[in-house]
């Protein structure tokens, strides 16, 4: 999901990368509704200009137990800056939170 906007930012867009490690006890049941549940925010917050995720397929065993990666791209900080407290969001964070076993954020400006 693209929306046709030019960044904020003359160097690029924001991107929000999140890495999820799920507890043993979560069901590939409940995971799945995670991954729904992630994919649904960007109808629900405007600020979200694309997004991304998927599974690791790495063969190079350097996961450290990592195993879903979602990429959130904003055009400017203030965009990010409404998304994490928008109510969708946290929704979102305290369905996650009993089945996350470490997270780990990383958002960059892209060059392009």
């Amino acid at each position: 999901m693209m929306r046709e906007q030019r960044s904020e930012n003359p160097f690029g867009v924001l991107r929000h990368v999140v890495l999820f490690a799920f507890k043993g006890t979560s069901t590939h049941e409940e995971i799945r509704n995670l991954e729904d549940a992630f994919r649904a925010l960007p109808g629900k917050i405007d600020e979200v200009h694309g997004f991304e995720w998927g599974t690791d397929v790495s063969v190079e065993n350097l996961t450290q137990g990592f195993t879903h990666c979602f990429l959130v791209t904003f055009l400017s900080a203030n965009d990010r800056d409404r998304y994490l407290p928008h109510p969708a969001h946290q929704e979102f964070v305290a369905a996650l939170e009993p089945h996350l076993e470490k997270v780990l954020v990383i958002d960059y400006w892209a060059n392009q």
